[in-house]
C-alpha cells in the first residue's frame, strides 16, 4: 500500500520556516552542533572524521570512496577526515588487493579504542535527543526518515544518471 502525500502549492508569502527541506537541514545542523562540540571536546574529531571512524569502525578495511558513499560525504571531505585520523594515529591504510589504486582505510588499536568510547557516547546523545519523544513518535520518525532517504535517491537518480544507488546498510 502505498501513500503519497499531497502538498498544495500556496499562493502568498514563502514560509521558510514551514518549508520541509529547511527544518530537516536546521534540525540535522543543531544535532551536528551537539556531536560536533562534544567530539572536538572529548575526542578531538570533527564530525567528519567521527563519520569516518564510525564507518570503518563498523565496516572494517574500507576504502575511502566506499566510505563516502556510505556517509554522503564527498572525496575532498573524505580525504581531509582521513588524513588527519591517519596523522593522529587513528586509522592505518594499506594497499587494496582488489584494486591497487585504491587504499584501505582501518582502525589501529588506538582508533579501536577512541571508536568504542564514541559509540558510547554517541548512544547516550542519541538518547538524549530520543528521551524528547515517546517510542511511537520516535518509530515514526525513523520510518519517516527512512522513506523520505530512499525517495530523495529516487528523485535524485531521475535527475542524474538514471539507477539510484543502492541505500547503505543500517
Amino acid at each position: 500500500m502505498e501513500r503519497m502525500a499531497s502538498v498544495e502549492v500556496e499562493e502568498g508569502p514563502f514560509l521558510l520556516e514551514a518549508f520541509l527541506p529547511y527544518q530537516l537541514s536546521v534540525a540535522a545542523n543543531r544535532i551536528s552542533r551537539l556531536f560536533a562540540r562534544r567530539y572536538s571536546r572529548e575526542f578531538g574529531l570533527s564530525i567528519a572524521e567521527w563519520r569516518v571512524m564510525a564507518v570503518v569502525g563498523r565496516f572494517g578495511a574500507i576504502t575511502a570512496s566506499v566510505v563516502g558513499e556510505r556517509t554522503e560525504m564527498d572525496k575532498v571531505k573524505v580525504s581531509r577526515a582521513a588524513g588527519g585520523l591517519l596523522a593522529a594515529g587513528l586509522l592505518e591504510q594499506a594497499p587494496d588487493p582488489a584494486d591497487g589504486r585504491a587504499r584501505l582505510l582501518r582502525l589501529t588499536g588506538q582508533g579501536e579504542a577512541v571508536h568504542r568510547a564514541i559509540v558510547a557516547r554517541a548512544r547516550t546523545l542519541a538518547g538524549d535527543l530520543a528521551a524528547g519523544m515517546d517510542a511511537m513518535e520516535l518509530a515514526a520518525l525513523q520510518g519517516a526518515l527512512a522513506r523520505l532517504a530512499a525517495h530523495a535517491r529516487v528523485l535524485d537518480a531521475a535527475e542524474g544518471e538514471g539507477e539510484a544507488p543502492a541505500p547503505p546498510e543500517p
